[in-house]
Order: structure tokens, then C-alpha cells, then sequence
């Protein structure tokens, strides 16, 4: 197995405040390296685990399903539950599911959420033919690299595993019925033009979240994968504010 270069984990041992940070669907850790590792300089102990299927080849992810990815969120959530007093979780679009899916089924192991272009649902005409083209097709081209900034490049795949798309489609289900029960604090940052998840997404999450903290902030000059797009600094910044503001020691530390 031969990772793609960057898209290495990542960990930091930092402080009593902890953060979880999870890349996209097809993507990798490449795509979040520079936001987790400014976490770890802002103090916080960090977090960004590979999910399982990504960062190596297609033909790797699809063999891998939803609980597969899901797993591995909630094993490092574990994890930084049992060095930190209260932690954090922060992704960018099925990372951004993930987060959203630990906070329903984890609520007392979650201080608050930072989501980055969330995916829960997708408005592409052939999501209703996946059932049965998963079976007949083994992927279709991806949609990778939607960054505005020229000359980046996330680490992710340039084919969609239809098998693996179906399982993330069937997890989106159980998200949206879920949703009321996500009670932590929600920092939610999306961008005006989004090619991969749309602007639906996040009005539907905003507009179904119960939790009594919800703050919306919008990305004027990135695509999906914002995170290495002009405006990254902006959810950076915004994220150890969210942080400081909820969790006091991290700030002290």
C-alpha cells in the first residue's frame, strides 16, 4: 500500500483541549494538515486520523463502507476523551457527516462541532440510479481538487467507488432522522459557490439543528475543499476563537 504523499495522520500531544479533525469522502489527510497543525500550535492536543479506503488508491476505498470510516472517527474520538478534559470535532465535508453522526451517538464526549462545507444529502440526478449502478459499474470520475487557490491539491481520488458512494448515501439517511439529538454548539462555515456539496446542505442542517448555540459563517472567496482555498485562514482562526470561547483552558494554555 503506497500512501499518496501527504496524506500521512497526524498527531499532537498538546494540551487539556482537544481536537478531532476529519477529512472529506475520497479525500485525505493532506486536505486538513494545515488546519490541524494549526490546532497544535494554538495548544490544543490534535487528532487527524486517515480513514480507512483514503489516501492510497480507489480500488483501497472501495472495499470500505460508512461504519469503516465511522469507526475509526470514534476510536480517536476515544482516544483524546481519555487524555483531554473536553475535545472537539472538526470536518470538512463527510468529515463534516462524521462529525455531525459522533454528536448524535456521543453528545457527553463532544464540547462542540466545527463543520466545513457539510454533506448530508446530494442534488446529482444519478443519485437515485446508484442502487443498481453500483453493481453494474465500479466508479465513476471523481470531483476532486474544487479549490479556487491554483496550484493545490488535496490527496484525494479522481474515481468515485459507487459501492462506497451508496453506504454514505444510506449513512446521510441516518443523519438527517438524527438530527435533534446533536445538542453541542455548532460552528458551521460554508462556501457561496460549492461544486461538490451544495449550498442545500447547510441551509438544511441549519435550518433542522436543534442545539441551542449555532453560529453560520460564510466563505466568500473558496470552493468545497476550503480548507486549502483563500479563505482557510479565516476557518482557522475562527475555530481556536470557537474553541477559546467554549473551553476557557485552552485559551490559558
Amino acid at each position: 500500500m503506497s500512501l499518496i504523499p501527504g496524506a500521512e495522520p497526524f498527531s499532537h500531544a498538546g494540551g487539556p483541549v482537544g481536537a478531532l479533525v476529519l477529512h472529506g469522502f475520497t479525500g485525505s489527510p493532506k486536505s486538513m494538515r494545515a488546519w490541524a497543525e494549526h490546532l497544535a500550535a494554538a495548544g490544543l492536543t490534535v487528532e487527524l486520523p486517515r480513514l480507512p479506503g483514503h489516501g492510497t488508491s480507489w480500488h483501497d476505498m472501495a472495499v470500505t463502507r460508512w461504519d469503516d470510516w465511522y469507526a475509526e472517527a470514534d476510536r480517536s474520538l476515544s482516544s483524546l476523551r481519555e487524555r483531554c478534559d473536553s475535545v472537539f470535532v472538526m470536518g470538512l465535508s463527510m468529515g463534516a457527516s462524521l462529525t455531525l453522526r459522533l454528536a448524535e451517538k456521543r453528545p457527553d464526549d463532544i464540547a462542540g462541532l466545527v463543520l466545513v462545507n457539510p454533506a448530508i444529502h446530494t442534488e446529482r440526478k444519478d443519485r437515485h440510479l446508484l442502487p443498481v449502478l453500483r453493481h453494474l459499474v465500479k466508479g465513476f470520475p471523481g470531483i476532486v481538487n474544487d479549490i479556487k487557490m491554483p496550484g493545490q491539491d488535496e490527496g484525494g481520488y479522481t474515481r468515485l467507488p459507487l459501492h462506497s458512494a451508496h453506504s454514505l448515501q444510506r449513512a446521510w439517511e441516518a443523519i438527517r432522522a438524527d438530527i435533534s439529538a446533536v445538542t453541542a454548539p455548532v460552528l458551521l462555515l460554508h462556501s457561496r459557490i460549492d461544486h461538490v456539496a451544495e449550498p442545500s446542505n447547510s441551509a438544511w442542517i441549519l435550518a433542522n439543528l436543534t442545539a441551542e448555540d449555532v453560529s453560520e459563517v460564510w466563505l466568500e472567496n473558496s470552493y468545497h475543499v476550503a480548507t486549502m482555498d483563500y479563505d482557510a485562514p479565516l476557518i482557522f482562526e475562527q475555530s481556536v476563537e470557537f474553541v477559546h470561547r467554549l473551553a476557557p483552558r485552552a485559551a490559558q494554555a
